[in-house]
């Protein structure tokens, strides 16, 4: 982590502390181009009265998660955060002794694993352009602070502890339509981290790279309308997840209890089918209830009947492994379609990265990185298994290596899904189906799977450097000031996948998936001869299974990715067992 010297940190304790208790910093100074105006506005300030007033609206990402007011203005002057459960201790309360309560702030972002440092908007300021003035006031829309030829940037009053974004309006030159940066890529939202990069690209000074927002801009028309819409959804994604996704599987997993109990094993094995081509394409209706803007019962019934009915409509239309196989096309194409349309779809969608929480506002989160690799590497598994059962050795390999490298560029790609983690996960989990499915003499394609995550990072950050995307990777590891600041990287994400694992959401499951991999490993005979048949599949599920633990590894919600990966595996298997089961019966017949 970089670190401030002594008269950095004296620097910068002012305007800090005036962020962070509302204190004004002194007036006096440069004139015109050289002032910024930050203008904390009363807490009740709402997005259409600051469109009326005369800024371009949006609403701000207070901070990861729920965070202390206090936190926000930390992050503001710092320009960037993480969440506050990765310090080693809680912020602590000022108490009147402005030296102490810096000195232990900064401390604790020391522990942080990040770039943290505390008072760097003031520090930079103080170094790189001594005659820029900013001025940072308490304030109200009776008395509004916009003045000519200077930037106000005006954002209502954090309360408290909370997740709620803040109502954020910017007047000057150049801002005429909804806020949006490319932190966030959508109309109307941009983050805490934002504002610092703004104030330093105002005044010309170049922005530091501990900082990880990205400047403000806006774009359009102004429609506060638009706004509180945007903000109205992401409020209620977190929320909506356990009604609209929890309670349909429960309901389907009791049904299918019910009728392997009532009717045996021909009855089970339809009702897996259904309950499995029901998960896979539940990511489908849920892309849906987002375009439709239905409210949570509307979207519980669309997601609980409609998943079910589209999958009795597939196994109508299509036999076997086919049906598996089109189901998990759909879904993937469905996704790709909407990142490389650039849509905010996938963002809004309850699978999606959950922007409301102040992480992902683009392109797709680990849910749909877990649960999107395996529909990759096993669908096209099934998609031979079904539709190519005779097709030689080199070009089922081929179909696996294409189509996880295609999904790599379009779910990786910084102008599309912008996730680094799938330039690894679906290039390997390829290249580990393809080395499967070619049986002896496969040592050409086991040495692709190393090579292939190299050789994909490299061809996206090239292609994040010609388009201008500016995503995650460009800012990670394109812009890391060496081979040290990448093992920096690779650290920081490793410690936070293995944090993840002690969320007590996620440590409730991790028992059953341990449990369902100790029986997988005993029944490996049994699930062989299951898959007996079916070759390319049986090399599809070793390539997603292969995915799933990279993924686990590499991405900082390690344990996220390895429930939902190993749920559609489970999916995939238990599909091949009912198949096995129908293929058992016609023979006997």
């Amino acid at each position: 982590m970089k670190k401030l010297n002594l008269a950095k940190v004296r620097s910068a304790i002012g305007a800090t502390i005036a962020l962070a208790l509302f204190l004004a910093a002194p007036a006096a100074g440069a004139a015109g181009s050289q002032r910024v105006v930050l203008a904390w506005l009363p807490s009740t300030t709402t997005v259409d009265e600051l469109a009326k007033a005369g800024f371009s609206p949006g609403i701000m990402s207070a901070g990861l998660g729920t965070v202390p007011a206090e936190q926000t203005y930390l992050d503001i002057g710092q320009g960037n955060r993480v969440f506050d459960s990765l310090y080693d201790r809680s912020l602590p309360e000022h108490e009147g002794d402005a030296t102490r309560w810096w000195r232990e702030v900064v401390e604790r972002a020391e522990s942080a694993p990040a770039d943290i440092v505390p008072g760097l908007l003031a520090a930079t300021l103080s170094d790189a352009s001594p005659a820029a003035r900013l001025e940072v006031r308490r304030s109200s829309l009776r008395r509004p602070p916009r003045q000519p030829d200077v930037l106000t940037i005006a954002i209502a009053r954090p309360t408290g502890r909370s997740d709620a974004p803040l109502p954020i309006g910017i007047a000057g030159r150049g801002f005429d339509g909804n806020l949006t940066s490319d932190s966030t890529r959508m109309d109307g939202y941009v983050l805490s981290t934002d504002v610092a990069p703004t104030i330093l690209s105002h005044f010309g000074v170049g922005i530091p790279p501990e900082m990880s927002g990205q400047p403000i801009r806006s774009k359009g028309a102004v429609d506060p309308a638009e706004i509180e819409a945007l903000g109205a959804r992401m409020e209620v994604i977190s929320s909506r997840r356990g009604p609209v996704i929890g309670l349909p599987i429960a309901a389907w997993l009791l049904l299918t209890l019910g009728a392997a109990l009532i009717g045996g094993v021909g009855l089970a094995r339809r009702a897996v089918r259904v309950l499995g081509l029901s998960v896979v394409s539940l990511p489908l209706l849920l892309l849906a209830g987002a375009a439709l803007e239905l409210a949570e019962a509307s979207e519980a019934l669309l997601v609980g009947f409609g998943a079910p009915a589209l999958a009795m409509v597939t196994l109508a239309l299509l036999p076997g492994y086919r049906a598996l196989a089109v189901a998990s096309a759909v879904t993937v194409l469905a996704y790709a379609a909407d990142v490389v349309a650039g849509s905010p779809l996938t963002s809004l969608s309850l699978l999606g990265p959950n922007p409301g929480l102040g992480v992902r506002f683009y392109g797709i989160g680990n849910e749909l990185e877990a649960l999107l690799a395996v529909l990759v590497v096993a669908g096209t598994g099934a998609g031979l298994a079904g539709f190519a059962a005779r097709t030689s050795v080199r070009t089922a390999a081929v179909a696996f290596v294409v189509s996880g490298l295609l999904a790599a560029f379009v779910f990786a790609a910084g102008r599309f899904g912008a996730d680094v983690g799938a330039a690894i996960v679906f290039p390997v989990g390829a290249a580990v189906a393809a080395a499967a499915v070619a049986g002896r003499g496969r040592w050409p394609l086991a040495l692709a799977a190393i090579a292939a995550p190299v050789a994909v990072l490299a061809l996206l950050a090239l292609v994040d450097l010609l388009s201008g995307a500016n995503a995650h990777l460009t800012r990670s590891v394109l812009d890391a000031g060496g081979f040290g600041d990448l093992a920096d990287v690779a650290q920081r994400r490793l410690q936070l996948s293995v944090r993840s694992f002690g969320r007590p959401v996620l440590l409730v499951f991790l028992p059953v998936v341990l449990g369902l991999g100790v029986l997988a490993y005993l029944r490996r005979d049994r699930l062989r001869a299951w898959l007996a048949d079916a070759p390319a599949l049986r090399a599809g599920l070793l390539g997603a299974l292969a995915a799933t633990v990279l993924g686990t590894l590499a991405n900082d919600s390690g344990a996220l990715l390895l429930e939902i990966g190993a749920a559609y595996l489970l999916v995939f298997v238990g599909y091949a067992w009912a198949e096995n089961h129908a293929s058992s019966a016609r023979s006997a017949d």
